[in-house]
């Protein structure tokens, strides 16, 4: 069974990152959802943006390394949307990992990337942060590098479709992303 760290969106750590935890472990998995804003979180995104500046990218990435600290090297690394980003942050320096899960978002794939490394991409179409010019341009960088990459897209949907909190949220497109994440960890 795979040992994951997700990372949350710009909103924060909340429910929708515990939850996607708690599928995790239900399936038999260990995961742990780092708190990369110290307990702060917003409502809206522009609010989740305000809030990422005031903390910092660079804090951001430094609490998202000191957590994978205590992780095996052949942890999973997962990211909701911003998360994502935090993912091609601490990638290069993770170059074990069993496999990436991105889901609201792209990660920047770095120049170390481990060939044959899988990862699965959940990302809605058209998505407003990973618009399908830079999905095509993203997933020929991936193939380049010798990634095996698994890109699901879920059309006419919202870009947080997995938050049942949120107006984007779509039971069916957050049914088949789990049955799929927990599928491809299952297979790692």
């Amino acid at each position: 069974m795979a040992t994951v760290a997700l990372f949350h969106s710009v909103l924060g750590l909340r429910k929708v990152e515990r939850a996607a935890a708690d599928r995790m472990r239900s399936a038999g998995h260990s995961a742990v959802t780092p708190d990369l804003y110290a307990g702060l979180a917003a409502s809206t995104i522009l609010e989740g943006f305000e809030l990422m500046r005031t903390v910092g990218w660079e804090a951001i990435c430094g609490r998202a390394r000191a957590a994978l600290e205590t992780l095996p090297e052949t942890a999973v690394l997962a990211g909701h949307s911003m998360g994502a980003g935090v993912v091609g942050s601490v990638w290069p320096d993770r170059d074990l990992s069993a496999g990436i899960v991105l889901i609201h978002g792209l990660a920047e794939i770095p120049q170390n990337v481990r060939r044959g490394i899988p990862i699965a991409v959940h990302v809605a179409d058209p998505d407003q942060f990973a618009p399908p010019e830079e999905l095509a341009r993203w997933t020929a960088m991936a193939e380049k590098a010798g990634a095996v990459a698994d890109v699901c897209t879920y059309p006419k949907v919202g870009h947080f479709f997995t938050d049942e909190t949120l107006s984007d949220y779509d039971p069916a497109a957050t049914d088949q992303t789990w049955e799929r994440v927990l599928s491809f960890l299952n297979a790692i």
